[in-house]
């Protein structure tokens, strides 16, 4: 429905402000002047919150809720969910009647909130968007399970006016399910980078302090895991690897663990068994925080078993020129990680398949036009473009309706 101004607004509907996606919310305002409400059910993550995972309390050290209107279903100081499973729906559909709007997008569809969002809106008119992170790679699920996923999927599907898709393999999902291709609009997964010091002069600036704060010498290969260590990322997996190679390799080779959880004790017993691996666990840091380390690695490993839909920490090194070694379990392999340019893909699990990916890619390490390659190819998986996804998909829908009518 159009606003009383005569103009349109998107409203999106999500559990809590993500770090990832708000950014692209601001910039589909500020790029592309179409009014943005986002609905969130709590407020969990901008109050601080303990992820489960991480085994840490933290809340984001970035701007979440500027740059476009944010509505709150719940805050935690008023007794609202503290985690994305909590949360609630309870009040959407007042809300939705009090904000006038054109088009909604429904940025999920498993779990109690987006459940009642969907019945919520299976109800109203309103254009519907869905973007998420919708794969077939990501979980193994028995035949009845997967059939009545793919059964639910499509009847959603068929719903919408349009469907982002975040990348290859999301694209093969919708495509899979009979998604026409008209209905079909790349938004890409993305990072903002505002956060970061991403530039060859941050590299210069930072890498050579930041390897001696941590002991690490000019020729040592750093090899860098950033996220949470837990049994579905197998972070442990890399110091197998590396126990692998052969000396006098294997001495020059450090790992640098950028993150907690419930296996920290187990990497620091792991590193210290004969053959010991040179390693460090540095705990948890928010985004302002990671460039230092980008910098001062040479590769990112991201050896996911399950779970990893997309990945966005490959984006996060990329942009700082850091190449990536992954697993064909990360989300975002096909659509980022070129083998011997900017990394290589292993097989999960395997700690052989990633020693002999680590040893293969040495040779391009820590050269320049490794760097410009790794820059050059997320630069196409940007807030900007994201934004230009959602405003094309917007517009479009808007168009189809002023036809009928």
């Amino acid at each position: 429905m159009p606003n009383t101004d005569g103009g349109h607004k998107l409203v999106v509907i999500e559990t809590h402000p993500v770090q990832y996606h708000a950014p692209v919310y601001r910039a589909v305002q500020k790029l592309f002047s179409i009014p943005v409400t986002v609905i969130y059910g709590s407020d969990f993550s901008i109050a601080g919150f303990k992820d489960h995972e991480f085994g840490t309390f933290f809340a984001w050290d970035t701007d979440l809720l500027s740059g476009y209107e944010p509505v709150f279903l719940s805050r935690v100081a008023e007794g609202g969910a503290n985690t994305a499973d909590a949360t609630q729906a309870k009040g959407l559909a007042r809300k939705l009647h009090q904000i006038e709007h054109s088009v909604v997008m429904l940025t999920g569809y498993s779990g109690a909130f987006y459940r009642s969002s969907l019945y919520c809106l299976w109800k109203r008119r309103t254009p519907l968007l869905f973007r998420a992170e919708t794969t077939d790679h990501a979980r193994v699920r028995s035949s009845l399970q997967s059939w009545i996923r793919d059964r639910a999927l499509e009847r959603l599907y068929e719903r919408c006016a349009r469907v982002l898709y975040i990348g290859r393999r999301s694209y093969d999902h919708l495509t899979r399910l009979g998604c026409p291709l008209e209905k079909l609009v790349f938004s890409p997964y993305c990072v903002d980078i505002s956060p970061f010091q991403c530039d060859e002069d941050a590299r210069l600036r930072l890498r050579e302090s930041t390897r001696k704060s941590l002991a690490i010498h000019e020729n040592d290969v750093v090899l860098l895991f950033s996220g949470k260590l837990t049994p579905r990322k197998a972070p442990a997996l890399i110091l197998e690897a590396v126990k692998t190679v052969p000396e006098p390799l294997r001495s020059s080779l450090q790992v640098l663990f950028l993150g907690d959880g419930e296996l920290r004790e187990q990497i620091n017993a792991l590193s210290r068994t004969e053959p010991s691996v040179r390693a460090q666990v540095l705990g948890f840091r928010n985004q302002r925080g990671l460039s230092e380390f980008f910098h001062a690695s040479d590769l990112l490993i991201l050896p996911s078993l399950h779970s990893e839909t997309w990945g966005l920490v490959v984006n996060e090194a990329l942009h700082h020129g850091l190449p990536c070694v992954v697993s064909e379990g990360v989300g975002s392999a096909p659509d980022l990680v070129h083998n011997g340019v900017t990394g290589a893909i292993c097989q999960p699990g395997s700690a052989e398949s990633l020693a002999q990916a680590i040893v293969g890619l040495l040779p391009i390490l820590k050269r320049p036009e490794t760097r410009d390659a790794c820059r050059n190819t997320v630069a196409s998986y940007g807030v900007e473009q994201a934004a230009r996804g959602i405003a094309n998909a917007f517009q479009g829908v808007l168009s189809t309706e002023l036809n009928r009518n």
